[in-house]
């Protein structure tokens, strides 16, 4: 069972998330043969690299019902689609500005029946929108994210922690969240998740 590793770390899961975890090795397998969205070598490791990884989030909070949370350069899903997956009652606006890859997106979303999950081929600077959460993986560094989704968090606050940013980054952030020079704290997914795969993964939290 591929989705075993995520039962590991998510035993609460109901038998739909289940099916729906173990759907999404099958689906991106047959939609990269058509479609390159995960390096031809990292397929395998879907699960591991892709989908527990975008889970690192549901770790560092646990979004109410009714949250909306916006993805930024969400590539093929992700963290996007994991997360909509975990979260049924929130709604998920993923967006990238290559359209081949919202075409993906938004084949996985169907074929889940992910009714919480839109897709759009955008640039983040043209949503006229705001949402609660903004999440990302890696799309470049902090400080320029941050300029351009500063003005999409709500000021709809109903969670233990304040509305904000949740960036999924790897490596040593040192020099660039000096650079970004503003509040923050860092989540280490090595605390979290036990594979070597998380040793340098983190989650950024910058709270707006």
């Amino acid at each position: 069972m591929k989705a075993d590793i995520i039962k590991i770390y998510f035993p609460e899961l109901t038998s739909k998330q289940l099916e729906q975890f173990e759907m999404l090795y099958p689906l991106y397998q047959e939609w990269n043969e058509k479609i390159n969205v995960i390096s031809r070598k990292d397929i395998d490791n879907l699960m591991l690299h892709h989908v527990l990884h975008s889970l690192g989030i549901a770790k560092i909070i646990n979004f109410r019902p009714g949250t909306e949370i916006l993805d930024v350069g969400t590539g093929g899903g992700f963290p996007g689609i994991p997360l909509a997956i975990l979260f049924p009652q929130c709604t998920f606006t993923l967006v990238d500005s290559i359209g081949k890859k919202i075409k993906v997106v938004e084949g996985v979303a169907s074929s889940l029946g992910l009714e919480n999950v839109t897709a759009l081929h955008t640039r983040v600077e043209d949503l006229d929108q705001d949402f609660e959460f903004i999440v990302s993986r890696a799309v470049t560094r902090i400080t320029p994210f941050y300029y351009w989704v500063k003005n999409k968090i709500s000021p709809n606050h109903f969670h233990t922690q304040r509305n904000g940013i949740l960036y999924l980054k790897g490596g040593d952030l040192t020099e660039e969240l000096a650079e970004f020079g503003k509040k923050h704290k860092v989540f280490e997914l090595g605390e979290i998740f036990n594979e070597e795969f998380f040793e340098t993964k983190k989650v950024v939290y910058v709270p707006m």
